[in-house]
């Protein structure tokens, strides 16, 4: 007897865990195996929170999975490279092409792009996986990787006279030489309120609010309590209930 579909998928999920588990095993910016995994795990976690029955299981965990096989940050700032790699792998997996297809959308349209540059998901599964990919950019887990990407890319950690740009465009966000304090005011503190779903907004407001904690405490060790940034920061301190 031959396979179920059910049973194909669940295959080339774990196909696809084994390949990318040994493929970033040594990656060391904050986008390696443990970041995927997590991506992965919080995407099926907001999948059974808001659509079990509406979004694709397998689109959503291959999705979650492959999103940053190939980050446009690590190849000249090609965009069609992670979709490209996507596509090669699933091919050999003998997976469908409308799977593949749907797979290579939510890569091609989730990357954050700049503060003025929006970035809206055309599938149900692609909310669900750009939501559980900014989830990672937040919290403890986001402030770690923050710091690890930035040590990668010989970055200054926090230079006080050197404020945060708020990009509006890609071109400018994808040119942009910024501390690692300042990645916070231009990517990561915007990013609770561009959750899709119901269920990150509410895992985004914790996260969010321990960021803001932790950048209180870092202007106030490093003694720039009357610093721009310090201003900046209080812009950010209320809930979103608030705002």
């Amino acid at each position: 007897m031959g396979e179920s579909e059910v049973e194909r998928a669940m295959n080339r999920v774990a196909q696809t865990e084994s390949y990318l588990k040994e493929k970033f095993k040594s990656e060391s910016s904050g986008h390696d195996w443990a970041h995927l995994y997590r991506v992965y795990r919080t995407s099926l976690q907001i999948l059974a929170g808001e659509a079990p029955h509406q979004a694709d299981k397998q689109i959503v965990s291959l999705g979650a999975l492959l999103h940053d096989i190939a980050d446009w940050k690590f190849h000249h700032g090609d965009e069609s490279a992670g979709p490209r790699a996507a596509a090669t792998w699933l091919k050999s997996l003998h997976t469908d092409e409308p799977t593949i297809q749907a797979v290579c959308t939510i890569i091609s349209e989730l990357s954050f792009k700049g503060a003025g540059v929006q970035t809206p998901m055309s599938t149900l599964e692609g909310k669900i996986v750009q939501d559980a990919d900014r989830l990672d950019a937040l919290g403890a887990v986001g402030i770690a990787r923050a710091f690890a990407y930035g040590g990668f890319k010989h970055r200054m950690m926090f230079d006080p006279g050197a404020p945060p740009h708020l990009h509006q465009t890609a071109e400018q966000y994808k040119a942009q030489q910024s501390t690692t304090v300042n990645h916070f005011f231009e990517k990561l503190l915007l990013l609770r309120d561009r959750m899709n779903t119901e269920t990150a907004r509410k895992l985004a407001e914790e996260r969010h609010r321990f960021m803001v904690d932790f950048l209180d405490r870092f202007f106030a060790e490093s003694h720039e309590t009357e610093s721009a940034h310090v201003r900046l920061l209080q812009t950010f301190c209320q809930t979103e209930n608030d705002s």
